[in-house]
């Protein structure tokens, strides 16, 4: 059943909840530089996820664990340049609050105040409530994130679905409802049953995000480089890709190639 969709000039964590109680999905992509970030948020997508992601599909690296608040900050900073509707929620990177309330606090005001996004993502539950409770004392929005959470991938040891088991499924269940009860505004479910997934999203009145969690939830992100085909080697099921774009920029820089080798290009029309 189609929900009749209200206009936001802006999106804001109050807009998510608004979604949520009418039934209308919401949609979310990562972005990570301003000419990316501006045609998503013309596209009308409504959450831009400025994701430590960025250390795969941007550096290369085989884990998120190596991105820094810097790193974070400067392709937030270039993503909020862009956008006019989106809301813009910013990853707080590995090692910057887990185990400490007052980083946490120091890390997500460096991020507020120097890259100007409107919320900051944490992955985890009760293990870090306090650090959630310190951020959110402070004014700051945060969304929750559970499920697979890749900066504990060494701890997991494999990227599977999680929560497959009973004790898992019950603890992931429990975090769900502690984020909403300490004041989370959304929560993204990574790569969990889409049973559990749907029972979790209907528990709880804030939203719940998924990736990998099927069509139960309120909403859904994807990697943009995945989505967009840019990426080839990455094929989780939960995957749809919109474009192949591997294939397409492939193609068009073998043909300027080409037409630079044979004088082609410039033509006479194509210089002063």
């Amino acid at each position: 059943m189609s929900v009749a969709k209200k206009q936001y000039k802006r999106v804001t964590v109050k807009s998510l909840v608004e979604m949520k109680s009418r039934g209308e999905k919401i949609s979310m992509l990562t972005a990570y530089d301003y000419t990316m970030a501006s045609i998503v948020d013309g596209a009308g997508i409504d959450v831009i996820l400025v994701g430590d992601s960025a250390a795969n599909t941007m550096a290369g690296h085989e884990t998120t664990l190596p991105m820094t608040l810097d790193h974070m900050i400067y392709h937030a900073t270039s993503v909020v340049r862009a956008i006019t509707r989106a809301l813009v929620v910013v990853d707080l990177p590995f090692g910057t609050y887990q185990s400490d309330p007052k980083e946490a606090l120091r890390s997500a005001i460096r991020i507020m105040k120097e890259s100007g996004g409107h919320a900051l993502k944490l992955e985890g539950g009760k293990e870090i409530k306090d650090s959630i409770k310190k951020i959110l004392n402070a004014g700051i929005p945060v969304m929750g994130h559970l499920g697979l959470t890749p900066q504990s991938i060494y701890k997991f040891g494999t990227y599977t679905v999680r929560a497959k088991e009973e004790q898992e499924a019950l603890k992931l269940k429990e975090d769900a409802k502690l984020l909403e009860k300490l004041g989370c505004f959304a929560i993204v479910l990574e790569k969990v049953p889409a049973q559990l997934a749907k029972e979790v999203a209907e528990s709880i009145s804030i939203p719940v995000i998924g990736i990998g969690a099927g069509n139960g939830v309120d909403g859904q992100v994807l990697v943009i480089h995945d989505m967009l085909g840019m990426t080839k080697e990455f094929n989780p099921r939960f995957l749809r890709r919109y474009l192949d774009l591997h294939t397409e920029m492939t193609n068009a820089f073998e043909a300027y190639h080409k037409d630079v080798k044979s004088g082609d290009f410039p033509n006479e029309n194509e210089q002063y």
